[in-house]
Parts: structure tokens; sequence; C-alpha cells
């Protein structure tokens, strides 16, 4: 059953057989059968100990990173700071995901809290917003229509997307993303930091009083900070630098998922376990690989058990692979710089309408 990285996928007759209408898996489902052998192996228990120490850790690693600033005062060095500030927010991010997939707790309540701390106040974008979103795009990875993750003005991932560019930026963009795909990364925190306060500004958030409080919090002592330590000029490159190198980092980590693996088409009626692994994508590597994308390169695990534990998915992951072997699965898994080319590779297919009509 595997695609081709850039095929539409449509389903045959049958093909949602395994899950009830509600969409949750059929009791005597390939999936129900996946989900007893993980069960058994406990990769699906709390990790309590684990997460005590990341979060303490990271947490202290923030604060370091904060204190060193202040201690170098009006430098240039703070613009090695600056890239040190970027990895360190996206670490704590990566940990506001964790918290938003119930992962660290069973309590909604808990991971609610440390979501809100990690996300609006600690890198300052909204962490309802962003599960609200991430929320629909596992329910849908790589579906027209629905996922919003490939619902991106800037950029298109199928040739629909392509054709239906108007302006003149747009289809630049869309008929040369493999080479700007990088390049606009260094945009994707501003992007979100914007998102995040559109949404605040609407009126269907929940905890929006909450959620605007600690992103402003945030964003007043990021400002004050900076510009107490740095002159004028320093400072707006530092937080240029800073927000640059931050979407950069966040948009690499999640660029190897699911970028240039098959479409799924808004009517797809496939069953949950296909829908998951055949647009999902692991890269392959050691331990530094699990640490530096925060365990998304275990992306068929995590889409098909998302509130697993982070240091249960490499656990999972011979189980799941052997399971998708024996019933005729394609489970896609390839190294960290591959991944990247088979997603620009896609890019630029999908960009070929564009590039085979006149500019303008």
């Amino acid at each position: 059953m595997a695609a081709s990285p850039t095929s539409t996928i449509h389903s045959g007759p049958g093909a949602g057989s395994e899950s009830t209408a509600s969409g949750v898996p059929a009791r005597g489902s390939d999936f129900a059968e996946l989900m007893r052998r993980v069960k058994a192996a406990g990769l699906l228990q709390r990790r309590p100990g684990y997460y005590a120490a990341k979060i303490a850790v990271t947490g202290g690693l923030l604060a370091a990173t904060w204190t060193g600033f202040i201690l170098i005062g009006d430098s240039w060095w703070q613009l090695a700071v600056a890239g040190l500030l970027a990895f360190v927010f996206t670490q704590v991010g990566f940990l506001g995901h964790d918290a938003g997939h119930r992962q660290i707790f069973r309590s909604k309540r808990a991971n609610y809290l440390v979501g809100l701390l990690h996300g609006n106040l600690a890198i300052g974008l909204s962490y309802g917003w962003w599960v609200d979103k991430h929320n629909r795009h596992h329910a849908h990875p790589n579906t027209e229509d629905k996922d919003p993750d490939i619902d991106i003005g800037a950029l298109a991932f199928t040739a629909g997307q392509a054709r239906a560019k108007r302006s003149r930026v747009t289809r630049f963009i869309a008929r040369h993303q493999r080479y700007l795909f990088f390049p606009l990364l260094l945009l994707e925190a501003v992007q979100l930091h914007m998102s995040s306060i559109q949404a605040l500004a609407g009126r269907g958030l929940r905890h929006r009083i909450w959620e605007t409080l600690m992103l402003g919090l945030h964003g007043a002592s990021y400002v004050t900070v900076v510009l107490l330590v740095l002159s004028p000029l320093k400072a707006a490159v530092f937080i240029l630098v800073q927000q640059a190198l931050f979407g950069l980092y966040l948009g690499c980590s999640f660029a190897p998922n699911h970028k240039g693996m098959p479409m799924l088409a808004a009517d797809d009626q496939s069953d949950f376990l296909r829908r998951q692994v055949l647009t999902a994508r692991n890269v392959r590597g050691n331990w530094l690989v699990d640490f530096a994308l925060g365990g998304l390169n275990y992306q068929i695990e995590h889409h098909l058990f998302p509130s697993m534990p982070r240091p249960n998915l490499r656990h999972a992951q011979p189980i799941i692979a052997q399971f998708c072997r024996q019933h005729g699965l394609s489970y896609s898994q390839t190294t960290l710089w591959r991944s990247y080319a088979q997603a620009l590779h896609h890019l630029h297919q999908v960009g070929r309408p564009l590039r085979a009509t006149p500019a303008g």
C-alpha cells in the first residue's frame, strides 16, 4: 500500500471499514491489535521522573542563558547568546508540545498549566491556539482542506495549491519554493507570534484572559530586558537574530515529518492506522537526533500514539515497524538530510505548473 512521495491517496472500497463513524478505531481493527501490543509493553505509562528532570534542566538552561545575557552586557557577543536562546526556546517549545498531547500528566489541567508556562510565558506563543491547530493536523495529516499545516499562504504543497496562487509574490515563491523554503523559515517565529496575537484578539479561545496575561508578560519582560542591557541598534539586531534562528530551528524540526509524504484527498476514507503511517516519515539517528528534534523524529509512533511519553517512542519503534511489515504497510524512515532533500524535491515538483507558464 505504499505510495510515491508526491502522490495523492484516494481510498478504495472498504478503506474506512476499520473505524467507527466517530473516527474511533473499531474493536477488532488492525490498530486495536497494535494498541494491545503497545500497552502490553507498558509504553503508554507516564514518565514523571523523566519529565521532572527535563523541565528542571530546560528551565535552568533558560534562566542561565538570560543571566549570561545580563552579565555580558552591551556587546556584539550577544549575538552568540541570541543563537543559544533560540535553541533553548525551541527546547522549551518541545515541552509545550508534549504537554499539549498530555504526555506529561494524566490531568488535563496540569498539562495545560505546563503548556501555558512554557508556551505563553517562556517563549511567547499561545498554547491554546497552537493545541487547537496541532490537534487538527493530527486528525487529518497531509489532507487537503483539513490539515492546517499544509494551508500556508506562502507555500504550495500540492499542484492545485500552486495553480491557485494569484498574486505575483505568492506565485514567485511557489515557483521557486525549493530554494526559498529554508530562508522563509527565518520568518516562522514572527508568523507564530502574529497568529497567537490574532487568536487572543478573537473570542473562540478558552482561558483567553490567562493566555493574554502570560503572553503580555512575556513580551513586556523580553523587550524590557533587551532594551535595558543593549543599545537600540544592538537590541534590534539581537531580537532579529534570536527570533529568526528560533523560527529556523522550529521549522527544521517539523519539516522532516510530513513534507514530501503522500497527500490525502479531502474526501479520503482511509482508516486511522493507514492515514497516520502513510503520511509520516521517521528520521533515523542516535540520541543526539532524539534530543535535537525533541522526539519528533519518531513521527510515525507519535502520530499513532500522541499521548505516549517522549522517551517511550524509541522503544515503541521496533514494535510498530514490525507490525507495519506484517500488514504490508510502508514504513518510511530515512536520515535527517535525506528527509530535507525529499521535502525540497516535493516542493519543487508541485511548483512545476507555475514554472511551465510565463511569469506575471
